[in-house]
């Protein structure tokens, strides 16, 4: 199927309150190739999400960066913006949305959301945390409903701040509140789509299994193949890389989840993941414990107290295998390393995160099934990287030529929730409930 009849086909069974219609006509004019223009090769533009084998039949790459924002993130968050406008529309009404980034996240949701009337932004970033590049496609944005403002600490503080603000029901229903992060699941949806996209192309008989490699931070994206493989797609392995904030890895290799505060969160090479408090985690761990909303609670509870918690000795660590799950960590040396010979054996340049998932894939995927890592954006948004791996600056789409040159509008406000939401209260949109 194109790219769009499959999203269709698959979303329908997450969005049954939209009319076939109305959800096939969202589908259709978000998977189009005219908003997916930046493919490595022009002969497979056409492709919203094109593998690129670098093993033919054995190991290769999903591209889903070829998008607005040059990052996998376009892919789920073109579609919420048109999700928001729907929705907005039919129930005449208006959103004031607030999120938090670590360099991705941001940028595809204000390219989603930008102009939109009903709609206006609010995202966190982490002040100085993300690569220039990154800072000038969300920081340069001019539209009025668009609003930066860059937090001093980490992506972790930022992402707090948001998850305390939508705790307070008073404050989120008083200024209609709404997400973009992959706290919403209606982005976790359209990422499952990924999945059998992937999938279909890959394999030579539907039935045969296969497996992911999923560069991961807020644990969303591979979350998305958690679900497509409770769905039935066979997945051999669901593939864990993170950079040195290692703190999902050591989970799967040990049982044992202890966040980091943000002082212990290492500013890395792979800046996107560089968190340590996973939003998507806890949703996981709900399968894991048998959908016991209970035990759930315990352990969060048993998080907040002590700052950790430990299932290895648990009857829950005897089941985990069959959700298919292995990790690793990758280094900045290892990422480097990796970016280079990459390039020098197949002539394919890859991002820091998709090297973290290719490293890690190299050292623990199974054999006896192909392997396809998710890509995570383009190599032109991390220049210095790059250059250091392979001797030149990567080459990037001529709309972002001297990008970072472009004027900037941020706030810079403390990591506290206090502020953000004096912010908030002073440049919210309101108008008729």
């Amino acid at each position: 199927m194109p790219y769009a009849e499959l999203a269709y086909t698959i979303l329908s069974a997450f969005a049954p309150e939209i009319p076939s219609d109305d959800l096939a006509k969202l589908v259709l004019e978000t998977y189009h190739a005219a908003r997916y223009p930046y493919a490595r090769e022009s002969v497979r533009a056409a492709r919203v999400a094109p593998l690129t084998w670098l093993e033919p039949g054995r190991f290769g790459i999903l591209e889903l960066s070829n998008g607005p924002t040059l990052a996998f993130k376009d892919m789920a968050m073109q579609l919420l913006g048109a999700l928001f406008e729907y929705v907005l529309t039919q129930r005449d009404t208006y959103l004031n949305i607030l999120g938090a980034t670590s360099g991705d996240t941001g940028s595809a949701a204000e390219h989603a959301m930008r102009g939109r009337a009903r709609i206006r932004v609010f995202m966190l970033s982490p002040a100085g945390r993300m690569s220039p590049f990154q800072r000038a496609q969300m920081y340069s944005l001019q539209d009025e409903n668009i609003h930066n403002i860059a937090i001093r600490g980490a992506f972790d503080d930022a992402q707090d701040v948001v998850k305390a603000l939508g705790a307070d029901q008073a404050f989120k229903s008083q200024y209609r509140l709404g997400a973009v992060n992959s706290i919403n699941c209606a982005r976790i949806a359209a990422q499952v789509v990924y999945y059998f996209a992937g999938y279909f192309q890959a394999v030579g008989r539907v039935g045969d299994p296969m497996s992911f490699a999923v560069p991961s931070g807020n644990f969303g994206n591979i979350l998305a193949g958690h679900i497509a493989r409770m769905m039935g797609l066979p997945i051999a392995q669901l593939i864990l890389a993170t950079n040195e904030n290692n703190v999902l890895d050591e989970f799967f290799r040990t049982g044992v989840y202890r966040p980091r505060r943000s002082d212990e969160t290492f500013v890395t090479s792979s800046p996107s993941m560089d968190i340590s408090k996973a939003s998507n985690f806890e949703r996981f761990v709900f399968d894991l414990v048998g959908r016991d909303s209970q035990a759930l609670t315990t352990l969060w509870r048993q998080l907040a107290e002590k700052g950790a918690f430990d299932l290895k000795t648990t009857p829950y660590w005897a089941t985990i295998g069959r959700f298919g799950f292995v990790s690793g960590a990758n280094s900045h040396e290892g990422r480097v390393a990796t970016i280079r010979s990459i390039w020098k054996r197949y002539r394919v340049l890859i991002d820091p995160h998709t090297a973290d998932g290719v490293r890690v894939a190299q050292q623990v995927a199974d054999s006896r099934y192909p392997v396809v890592v998710l890509e995570t954006a383009q190599p032109a948004k991390f220049a210095d990287t790059i250059q250091e791996a392979v001797g030149f600056a990567p080459p990037r789409p001529a709309p972002f030529e001297g990008i970072e040159a472009a004027p900037q509008r941020v706030t810079e406000l403390p990591a506290d929730a206090q502020a953000v939401r004096r912010y908030i209260e002073a440049h919210a949109l309101r108008g008729r409930d």
